[in-house]
């Protein structure tokens, strides 16, 4: 009976910990606790939720990428300057931006794959430079003049449940069918438990990583799409510093930053219980600081555990 329950804990962890902070979040103040708040925090959260599938893909296949709060910031610039200053059909800006950061994350995944460089230093460069890009694209200064009807992406509803909210949901429909019913997620797995071993079964272990970084670019396309018809504007310094909350909230739910393990419902619980976090503790009235500092110690204490238990099972 108790092997029984250490084993529940040990499956359901996170879901508890999420049902934890709800309740005590909820008891210290009634406002959270409403229907209004909980589609905030959906509204809040549903970028994150949408690269965080993206982000598993990567991690699954034993990669990291550390430009994606980046890519969507190039992504809200370029789309606004299209846009506002060189008169491009809205939707056509879109799609060219979302084509632009697909093609970004193939050659994050190309040059890693081609050159061995390490994942961490090769997405590192990349978040640095397309940042400086960004603001020397936009001079420092946000863009305006997104159009009313792209902002209904981003600010509208549907039967009182968010669009962005609605599109992720959708995302983590298509992720789960494309990790747990395709061959493709498969060789994801294959390749972040063993790559050697992934290699010799005749898997192209160039294209399936490559694939990830592919995929993750596309998704974090959208996301910008959704950061961008939220915000109403292109602005440069967006969405800095988001790869670490994404970061954090998938190996919270159990994707391991050593590859080979995780799935993305797991994924997007951990989506949940930050944004949960962050959200109860600006109702608490608790400051940003509080906020990254918890958020840096979660992260740690996760990787931490996670690496421990891989040492484990290999000893």
């Amino acid at each position: 009976m108790e092997l029984k329950l250490t084993n529940f804990v040990k499956q359901y962890a996170i879901i508890i910990v999420l049902i934890a902070l709800i309740a005590v979040f909820s008891i210290l103040s009634p406002a959270f606790s409403t229907i209004n708040n909980a589609m905030n925090i959906i509204r809040q959260i549903s970028v994150m939720g949408i690269v965080a599938v993206g982000f598993t893909f990567v991690l699954i296949g034993g990669g990291l990428d550390l430009s994606v709060g980046s890519q969507i910031a190039i992504m809200n610039v370029s789309v606004a300057l299209m846009i506002v200053e060189h008169g491009v059909n809205p939707i056509l800006a879109v799609i060219i931006g979302i084509v632009m950061t697909t093609v970004i994350g193939f050659f994050n995944g190309y040059m890693i794959t081609k050159t061995g460089i390490p994942p961490l230093i090769a997405t590192l460069a990349m978040m640095t430079a397309l940042r400086g890009v960004t603001f020397i694209m936009s001079k420092g200064y946000p863009i305006y003049g997104i159009p009313d009807y792209l902002k209904v992406i981003g600010q509208g509803n549907i039967y009182k449940i968010p669009v962005q909210g609605i599109i992720m949901a959708g995302i983590i429909v298509l992720g789960i069918i494309l990790l747990n019913k395709t061959y493709i997620g498969r060789h994801f797995y294959a390749l972040g438990s063993n790559t050697e071993a992934t290699r010799l079964a005749g898997i192209n272990i160039h294209f399936t990583r490559t694939t990830t970084y592919t995929l993750l670019g596309f998704l974090t396309g959208i996301a910008g799409l959704v950061m961008l018809t939220r915000v109403g504007s292109g602005q440069p310094n967006i969405a800095n510093g988001f790869e670490l909350n994404v970061l954090t909230a998938a190996v919270l739910g159990g994707v391991s930053v050593n590859g080979g393990k995780g799935n993305i419902p797991g994924a997007i619980v951990g989506t949940a219980i930050i944004g949960v976090l962050n959200n109860g503790m600006s109702i608490i009235g608790a400051n940003d600081y509080w906020q990254k500092v918890i958020t840096g110690i979660v992260l740690f204490v996760v990787v931490v555990f996670d690496s421990i238990s891989q040492s484990k099972r290999k000893a």
